[in-house]
Parts: C-alpha cells; structure tokens; sequence
C-alpha cells in the first residue's frame, strides 16, 4: 500500500492543515515508509505467540465489583426543582 500526493494533500485539507507542495511530497514520502515499515511487521509469524502488555508477567489489580449508589444521593438530587426521598418528582404525563 502506497500513499500518493494526491491522498496526502486531501488527508490535510479534511484535517484543516495547510501544506504546500513541497511539504507534501515529504510527508508523502515519510508515510510511505512507515506503511513499508507496517507490512514488514505482517510478514512476521505470530502463530502461537500469546499477546503480552509486559515483557514481565503481571497480574493486573482489579477492584472488587461491588454495586452501590455512591452514597451522593443528596448531591446528585441537590439542584433538581423538586424531589422526594432522593428521587426527582415530575409531573405526570400519562393519565
């Protein structure tokens, strides 16, 4: 895959970057590089290779998955026209 000048100066144009002629043809160049440099890197064989975020096996911390209402009931109703019991009062629209 290859990017011409063309895509270049439209990628900058829907990006809102001004580019000129010259500062284009670099860029173009410098994509192309590095989408060579990512089609490299499929060509490698990863078959059985697990992914890792870490070259040194971690567990990651988890927090315990507890349901609660954050105890800010107050907070949240605090600046609602009306409520009742922490809960917002509306009028009624449905007869």
């Amino acid at each position: 895959m290859s990017v011409d000048l063309d895509t270049v100066k439209r990628v900058a144009r829907l990006s809102r970057i001004a580019v000129s002629e010259q500062e284009a043809a670099v860029m173009a160049d410098k994509i192309n590089s590095i989408l060579g440099f990512v089609e490299q890197l499929n060509e490698v064989d990863v078959t059985g290779v697990e992914p890792m975020t870490s070259v040194l096996p971690m567990e990651m911390r988890k927090r315990a998955d507890e349901v609660s209402d954050g105890n800010k009931a107050d907070d949240v109703v605090a600046n609602a026209p009306a409520t009742e019991e922490n809960f917002f009062l509306v009028p009624k629209v449905v007869e």
